[in-house]
């Protein structure tokens, strides 16, 4: 596991960072909570261990803060306490800790509570990939990518960097389920959501919006550089005929591109912009790529 221990006694912050290298986890230690929080943000951990007094940003604050802050990757938090009154646990409890350990260390006691961790963060992610992902695409669903989509929005608005949003729409999708079946709909879907996302830079994200619809959202990408991989993703998805039971199946796709201007921070809107486009891409004979131009 990536874990990050906040500890600062220099001895005891030694001592469990070797004890876990030791145990084959990769480990990033700092001296207080304030520094603990800044890492956290920076990098995704798997487990936190805090101390629970520390100066600056204690473990309780540490422990509040992070719980607070909206992430996809849940964090598994031990505090390491001297105390041992029942109070004193339920408050840790409260404030977000996930589990304990009683100083001074005991390397056995440590290792057991690591595996708990794992198992929690095992089902924790199964859980959170059946909740997020379509499950005949495997790539995010309708609420995950919106949600994604406007984080990043309040993202660029902070930090003053362009947003693209590409709505991406099958084409004569309901033709091929009437006539060839929804088996060969599913393969279709399947294959062109694994097309697309081949088509995608490491920073891109997709989602199925609904339907055969898809939405991919970009950063720090300006109008033009969107717009090339819009039409990157329509030459991959056309590229040859999707191979299914029902024989060989041609498909293209029609997109519709919108930008942010990494001031906004209404995902509805910029969505709608993206689905203007994508209708003009449709009238003016599918297979094609459309740019919103006009005023968000």
């Amino acid at each position: 596991m990536k874990i990050l221990i906040a500890e600062d006694d220099t001895t005891s912050r030694l001592l469990f960072s070797a004890t876990l290298r030791k145990l084959g986890h990769t480990v990033t230690a700092v001296e207080d909570g304030r520094k603990a929080w800044e890492a956290w943000r920076q990098n995704d951990y798997s487990l936190l261990i805090s101390d629970w007094m520390m100066p600056h940003v204690d473990g309780l604050q540490l422990c509040r803060m992070v719980r607070a802050e909206p992430t996809l990757q849940y964090t598994y938090i031990i505090l390491l306490t001297a105390m041992d009154s029942k109070g004193s646990y339920l408050e840790g409890m409260d404030a977000g800790a996930d589990d304990f350990i009683t100083k001074p260390l005991d390397e056995e006691h440590l290792a057991a509570r690591l595996r708990v961790a794992e198992r929690i963060l095992g089902l924790h992610k199964r859980l959170h990939i059946e909740a997020t992902h379509d499950r005949l695409t495997g790539v995010w669903n309708r609420a995950a990518i919106v949600d994604n989509l406007q984080r990043s929005l309040q993202r660029a608005a902070q930090e003053n960097f362009p947003l693209g949003v590409i709505i991406a729409d099958l084409d004569h999708f309901k033709r091929i389920n009437d006539t060839l079946g929804h088996a060969a709909g599913d393969t279709v879907l399947q294959e062109a959501a694994c097309r697309m996302q081949g088509a995608l830079r490491p920073d891109d994200n997709m989602g199925r919006y609904g339907g055969e619809e898809f939405l991919i959202t970009t950063s720090g990408s300006g109008g033009s550089q969107t717009m090339a991989l819009a039409e990157s993703i329509r030459r991959a998805v056309s590229l040859t005929p999707v191979i299914s039971e029902a024989g060989e199946i041609p498909i293209t796709v029609s997109l519709g591109v919108a930008m942010s201007d990494g001031k906004r921070k209404d995902a509805g809107r910029l969505i709608a912009a993206a689905d203007e486009a994508l209708y003009r891409a449709k009238k003016a004979g599918r297979n094609r790529v459309e740019y919103f131009g006009g005023r968000l």
